[in-house]
């Protein structure tokens, strides 16, 4: 077991975490190497079906170039290992001696019908802290149910707050609900850990992706229904709520982000928004449009139906111009703007790039470096390492079976034989 952190180094360093988990868990595993921890990921002989996720690195379909994979296990160790095997079990357990944290995402009962559950797990090392991520819980008549992603999303309640009253609800195109619940894990471990310092004991950290998803993404309409006040719902660039507001507007080369709200109390931003656009409006270049808005600006409040009118207007005022443009017009003129940043726009942040955001890994078997996403927090003492690149299927079995287990050359052959490691 490990002792408090080591001074000057990351705040997990010494501590050991056994990563069980498939694609809905395999974030807080990272999160916790990152922190410092060794991290060993446990895959099934041949290795996790996560490496069969697209995309692939030069587009090769191979289990070892998985971007998927990669993107989620970075400072990690990892073999290979059949839990479902009586043998593989025996192993997992010795494993389990040396490790602080257990993190799984199997569907809930599957760990206790393999004798893997916290229970047993407890039984023989009473200070292991076992994070459970699953759909709906441990518990509960959801716990059984099987779940994507986005059944996920769908029952935590965020597609009721997308897409048009006249079409289905929309989800976002990259999955979430796991990444929130796995990110809830690794904080949950963190609170455990701290109440283990204190009494000696671990527990486990039971992670509902629905209720991760439900907290995190919309805590405040949940607030508004329990109180009886208007529901908030995003709509193409549309806002409903207190107050009515068109926040997706069209720029020559994407969109940019401007609330432009209707009703009495918009505010002093609204103030700023017609004072710019009055100046627009008496420009020479001014659209037909945006000079027919001029004689409505000075009014507090525009009347329901010059609505259409003047959204047209501000629609064609951003339109014919670029986001770096418009970017440039708000923070001139006290106007809250904001780009829509494209991925390609991201990966060429200046302000990333100025916080040394990106990080370089060197991958030996492509003999090159590849860049990856930067750590989730900066910390001004103890700064995340990127100290390994994702592991590659069973690359430290020997390391860790042989040397630091005990086994023998001959026995790790037979279990290699049997289909075990």
């Amino acid at each position: 077991m490990a002792a408090d952190s080591i001074q000057g180094k990351p705040p997990l360093t010494g501590y050991r975490v056994l990563d069980l988990c498939d694609e809905r868990g395999l974030l807080c595993g990272q999160m916790m190497a990152d922190l410092g921890a060794d991290v060993v990921v446990v895959e099934p002989p041949g290795g996790s079906p996560v490496r069969r996720l697209a995309p692939f690195y030069d587009n090769r379909p191979d289990p070892n170039a998985s971007l998927y994979w990669w993107a989620y296990n970075r400072n990690k160790r990892g073999v290979t290992l059949d839990l479902g095997a009586a043998e593989g079990r025996a192993i997992l357990f010795q494993l389990l001696t040396s490790a602080d944290f257990l993190v799984e995402s199997a569907p809930a009962g599957l760990m206790e019908s393999l004798g893997l559950g916290y229970a047993e797990a407890a039984r023989r090392n009473p200070a292991l802290i076992y994070v459970s991520i699953t759909p709906f819980g441990q518990s509960g008549p959801k716990a059984n149910w099987a779940s994507s992603d986005l059944v996920a999303m769908a029952a935590g309640g965020p597609l009721a707050l997308t897409g048009d009253d006249d079409r289905p609800p929309l989800r976002v195109s990259v999955p979430q609900a796991y990444l929130h619940a796995a990110a809830d894990g690794a904080f949950g471990a963190m609170i455990a850990l701290f109440d283990r310092v204190r009494t000696g004991h671990g527990q486990q950290v039971d992670v509902s992706a629905q209720e991760s998803v439900t907290i995190a993404t919309q805590a405040g309409a949940l607030a508004a229904h329990f109180n009886a006040t208007a529901f908030r719902r995003h709509r193409g660039g549309l806002r409903l709520g207190i107050l009515e507001n068109q926040i997706i507007w069209p720029a020559k080369d994407g969109h940019v982000t401007m609330a432009v709200a209707f009703g009495a109390n918009a505010g002093p931003f609204m103030v700023s928004l017609q004072k710019f656009l009055h100046r627009q409006s008496q420009l020479p270049e001014a659209s037909p449009e945006l000079k027919a808005l001029e004689p409505m600006l000075g009014q507090p409040e525009w009347p329901q139906q010059e609505r259409e009118r003047i959204i047209a207007a501000i629609r064609s005022f951003t339109a014919n111009r670029t986001k770096a443009e418009l970017m440039e017009l708000g923070m001139r003129n006290g106007v809250l703007i904001g780009s829509l940043e494209t991925l390609s726009d991201v990966a060429a942040s200046p302000q990333l790039k100025e916080r040394g955001y990106w990080r370089s890994l060197e991958h030996p078997e492509l003999g090159r470096a590849v860049s990856y996403p930067g750590p989730f927090a900066a910390f001004s003492s103890t700064p995340i390492v990127y100290r390994r690149r994702p592991p590659l299927i069973g690359e430290h079995n020997r390391e860790i079976y042989l040397d630091e287990l005990g086994l023998s050359a001959t026995r790790m052959r037979e279990l290699q034989d049997l289909g075990i490691i």
